[in-house]
């Protein structure tokens, strides 16, 4: 009970000193602590000495909340994740369906619909101002990453500037993430799948950093072919006449490879499926995760399909 107690004591400091720095830009867009969790955490300390002074953190903070309050609160109680605002969850090993179900965040999807991927425990949902990830608490990195670009996107995030402050997600549990740890020493750049260089505005480059838009990447692969394939992408999304879906993660085969305490595994190929709306028009690149690997060929869409097991377009 008292650790709890100075955990709370440590939170509304911590807090304080949180909202006159940058690391606010991290939050995620839409996610608040509103009354439902507001009223969760007096349920869940009720009846206990650390009751009144839960009150008291909470009607501080409530003012100033927004989506990282939220996670903040919910490491320091060790409360659940919950679903509400921007991301919707599956339950941890009850995937709903084998038809994922972004309901907060279809503008990210052709037709507003997600792919169709293969049943699977640990999947979680999550919702970007800019993208969206499939995570598996498996693997702790995406299953893919979807984006929609345009030539209006194009031209916002042309120059803007990068943060590179790069944050583990709290919406995803501690046992199904990556933490900053993990990478720290262990040979691999943090790779993004949703590229910060597609980033619309600050928000959306303050989201991009997230270690649920990482895997771990072989340094030469991400700063050579692989940063080519994302300037083409941009450029073919500025010519395009409409919307451009692209659709962006990691495959494992061969031996398991991790790093980190948290055994982040690290992907033998990484994929990337640009999609024309306008046009119909789609292909992919696939990519070995070495420092040998060469820019090449792009495949169909269907061989995509068929090496991934992922449906990503509908139809």
């Amino acid at each position: 009970m008292f650790s709890k107690i100075n955990g709370l004591l440590r939170m509304r400091r911590f807090w304080f000193g949180l909202t006159s720095s940058a690391a606010v830009g991290h939050q995620v867009s839409g996610c608040t602590l509103g009354s439902g969790l507001y009223d969760s955490m007096l349920a869940k300390f009720s009846g206990t000495v650390a009751a009144p002074l839960l009150a008291s953190v909470l009607a501080t903070l409530t003012p100033l909340a927004d989506g990282l309050t939220r996670y903040v609160l919910h490491d320091l109680l060790g409360l659940p994740v919950g679903t509400s605002g921007s991301a919707s969850s599956s339950v941890a090993g009850t995937p709903s369906s084998s038809a994922t179900q972004f309901s907060q965040c279809r503008q990210h999807f052709p037709a507003g619909q997600p792919p169709m991927v293969p049943d699977s425990s640990n999947l979680r949902e999550l919702c970007y101002s800019a993208f969206a990830v499939l995570h598996s608490g498996s693997h702790k990195t995406p299953v893919f990453v979807a984006e929609r670009l345009n030539r209006a996107t194009i031209a916002q995030a042309k120059g803007r500037q990068r943060t590179d402050r790069f944050f583990a997600d709290a919406r995803l549990p501690r046992a199904e993430r990556a933490e900053l740890a993990d990478y720290q020493g262990s040979g691999y750049s943090r790779g993004h799948m949703a590229p910060a260089g597609d980033m619309a505005s600050a928000e959306a480059m303050a989201q991009s950093f997230s270690l649920a838009n990482m895997v771990p990447q072989n340094q030469a692969h991400n700063a050579g072919p692989w940063s080519q394939i994302e300037q083409d992408t941009r450029s073919y999304a500025q010519r395009a006449q409409g919307d451009v879906y692209v659709f962006t993660g990691p495959v494992y085969s061969g031996p398991i490879k991790t790093i980190g305490p948290n055994k982040v595994q690290v992907p033998s190929h990484l994929f990337k499926l640009v999609y024309d709306a306008s046009t119909g028009r789609s292909w992919a690149h696939w990519q070995a995760n070495a420092a040998g690997t060469r820019m090449s060929a792009p495949i169909s869409y269907e061989e995509l399909v068929r090496r991934s097991g992922i449906r990503f377009l509908p139809g």
